[in-house]
């Protein structure tokens, strides 16, 4: 077959489903016109940011664009005279912040090609439409039978996947949809196993999936063929919303909110847990589950795009459970995404915001228990169930399903551990985003709550009370130094360290005492003072000692001149100062 024979090289790396930010971060007047320079990052990597400059124009044509959503965006409104004044250019520059924050907070307009071209024009400048139209053209020089009515504009929200309505040349009243689409990022099989696996699609026969007429597929991208369904996907049911309308136009604004009836959100759901359990049993990977996803056949519900996992196309939901690190397998992801399809069924809008802390009433506590189950904060946190934990409970549990059609799948061994190969680098992928994610989240809360109000609060008294503290035992080291030096002077403490030393008054009387003694001069106690006698007590007896004529010789065991006497009257009295004394 000669489709396409000039394929682009390889697969898109680019994620497209990684949320952007844009910041304002300066802007510049010049002659007739202000400037505004944006500085816009992909993901939560700082390094992947770069710079676009954008003028006030640029944001009315977008936001032009962008009024086939049905929304009131923020824009701030033109003025013509007095529109390059200092106040006013800060004022409208933080109109557009507002006006960005809003367009990529909300899950399809960050999503839609219109604001990537704004954001990222290096990446999303080809017109995908246009290059869909020249390979499905070339697929048409082998396969004349097949014939082109019209491209189905923006119906799907992926930016490098586009539609064509067909029809076959010998049955013109009959229609068809060709759908193509690039190579994605977790695309991990080889060339020849994506091809076979691709091929392999319309062999596939299950009364809830919708069935592929034809598909085929080259080293880059994939087409395949449908038949068209005039009532459109679930998600046009819940929205009334016309099939061949843009997603924009068809979900953005809904107008008017409301939910299925009890038994059909039964029927469907168990229907669309059914075909999961079918594909999860035969280790063929899904992972795209969402309403436009699902096929309205009358009152049975149909998969779609089971080739967007051999593709490598990320979910639609993905930076939805890219946050929870419990989400972390491709059937996990399926129970998510399918509490986000419940929810729509269930109240006809999605949910605000992921995990759900409180529930709105709905037809059944039923409903709500499979809800907690999936989309609540424990289950994110600690989660998922299985899908046939889902299929046992109350509200799944006693439908009936009446079908004739028996499955029919048969994937060979050899492609089905390719599969297996794939489905573990695709779940890989996820789990170190996930982690990536998780402690950047980790750093910015640490970041966050030290530079709160209260946490200064917190480390200025603690930084009082360290000062404080540090000047107490800064007093009491001084005091304790000058105590010691008080001590030292006092003689009570330590014998004589050098000759420099001031002599204390103890050791001087003790000397006075020894040289009288030496020179036969007669030395007499007043006071016979017990041991236990103070310092002042044996100062004043021996300050009362008179001499008394010649120096007699003691008898032994005199208590006069042997140190045991001084010692006595003051225990305190260094023996070492005694001998030294003596000595001299």
């Amino acid at each position: 077959m000669a489709f396409m024979e000039k394929p682009p090289a390889g697969k898109v790396l680019l994620d497209d489903t990684v949320p952007l930010t844009a910041a304002i971060e300066a802007s510049q007047s010049l002659q007739s016109h202000t400037e505004y320079i944006i500085r816009v990052q992909r993901g939560i990597s700082v390094e992947n940011s770069w710079q676009i400059v954008r003028r006030y124009s640029d944001f009315d044509l977008l936001n032009n664009s962008l009024q086939i959503a049905g929304l009131s965006l923020p824009l701030p409104p033109k003025k013509l005279i007095g529109n390059m004044d200092r106040e006013f250019i800060a004022e409208r520059q933080k109109g557009l912040q507002n006006y960005l924050n809003v367009i990529t907070t909300n899950h399809i307009l960050s999503n839609c090609e219109l604001v990537k071209k704004f954001l990222d024009p290096n990446n999303y400048s080809a017109n995908y439409t246009e290059i869909a139209l020249q390979q499905v053209s070339m697929f048409f020089r082998s396969e004349p039978k097949w014939e082109v009515v019209e491209p189905l504009k923006d119906i799907g929200w992926r930016i490098r996947k586009k539609y064509f309505l067909m029809k076959i040349k010998n049955q013109p009243k009959e229609r068809l949809v060709l759908s193509w689409a690039d190579l994605g990022p977790d695309k991990y099989l080889s060339d020849k196993d994506f091809q076979c696996l691709i091929k392999l699609l319309p062999s596939c026969l299950h009364p809830y999936i919708y069935r592929v007429t034809f598909a085929t597929a080259n080293e880059s991208s994939a087409l395949l063929i449908r038949m068209f369904n005039d009532k459109g996907t679930l998600k046009d049911l819940i929205y009334k919303a016309k099939p061949k309308d843009p997603f924009l136009k068809k979900y953005c604004n809904p107008k008017k909110i409301q939910g299925l009836e009890l038994q059909q959100i039964k029927t469907y759901g168990r229907q669309i847990l059914e075909v999961l359990k079918f594909l999860h049993d035969k280790g063929f990977p899904y992972g795209h589950l969402h309403a436009s996803n699902v096929m309205l056949d009358g009152d049975t519900c149909r998969l779609l795009d089971l080739e967007n996992s051999l593709l490598g196309l990320p979910s639609f939901y993905r930076s939805y459970f890219s946050q929870f690190r419990k989400i972390n397998t491709l059937e996990s992801m399926d129970v998510h995404c399918f509490g986000h399809l419940l929810y729509e069924m269930t109240y006809g809008r999605p949910p605000d915001s992921v995990p759900v802390d409180s529930f709105p009433p709905a037809p059944s506590m039923a409903v709500v228990a499979v809800l907690e189950s999936t989309l609540s904060c424990e289950a994110c946190k600690n989660g998922m169930p299985t899908v046939s934990r889902l299929l046992q409970m109350p509200l799944f549990s006693d439908v009936l399903l009446t079908t004739s059609e028996k499955p029919q799948f048969k994937i060979p061994t050899k492609l089905k551990e390719a599969l297996r190969i794939a489905k573990e680098c695709i779940e890989k992928r996820l789990i170190e985003e996930q982690k990536q994610i998780h402690q950047h989240r980790r750093l910015t809360r640490a970041q966050s709550h030290h530079g709160s109000e209260e946490e200064r609060k917190k480390r200025k008294i603690l930084a009082r009370k360290k000062s404080k503290r540090s000047a107490v035992e800064n007093n009491e080291e001084h005091s304790a130094k000058y105590s010691n030096s008080n001590n030292s002077g006092s003689g009570a403490s330590s014998p004589l360290t050098s000759p420099s030393s001031p002599t204390p008054p103890s050791t001087a009387a003790a000397l006075g005492l020894s040289k009288r003694c030496k020179e036969g001069k007669d030395v007499r106690f007043t006071s016979s003072a017990s041991a236990s006698a103070s310092t002042s007590t044996t100062s004043s007896s021996l300050a009362s000692c008179e001499p008394r004529g010649a120096y007699t010789a003691p008898a032994p065991g005199c208590e006069q001149c042997e140190p045991r006497g001084l010692t006595q009257l003051h225990p305190e009295f260094p023996k070492g100062n005694f001998e030294e004394s003596r000595n001299l």
